[in-house]
């Protein structure tokens, strides 16, 4: 599938089982089919990476690409879960926090995240019914 300009991509860690986990669970309740997805180690990650500017630590973290904008870490994710809908969109209110505060929690999670939740040898595969979602 090719992403257009006004799609909204979800790029992950695809080692880590905790960012997986999250893919899994917003496939589950993505049901207007809103978001694309894409591993940061693959080759649109990479392309990401290079058209944003993004440094290595932003590489390492979650990633949400709104068209022409990318937002990262806990920003991302609030407004990931926004554009989820339902009662998901009343995160948004989080966003009043200010992004160091929203961020240090993030990092610590992140920071830990393998310890916490394992990696995979390699990336994630997705259901042969979800395929058509994910970006190489």
């Amino acid at each position: 599938m090719q992403k257009s300009d006004a799609q909204k991509v979800v790029l992950f860690d695809g080692v880590c089982n905790l960012c997986n986990s999250t893919v899994q669970f917003l496939l589950k309740r993505d049901q207007q089919k809103k978001f694309l997805f894409a591993s940061l180690q693959g080759e649109y990650g990479k392309k990401i990476q290079s058209q944003f500017q993004l440094n290595e630590q932003e590489m390492q973290s979650f990633i949400f690409q709104d068209g022409d904008a990318v937002y990262t870490k806990s920003t991302g994710a609030i407004r990931v879960l926004f554009h989820l809908g339902g009662l998901w969109k009343a995160t948004i209110c989080l966003i009043v926090i200010p992004a160091f505060i929203r961020d240090a929690v993030y990092l610590f999670i992140a920071k830990n995240r393998y310890k916490w939740f394992g990696k995979k040898e390699s990336c994630w595969l997705p259901n042969p019914a979800f395929k058509e979602r994910f970006l190489q």
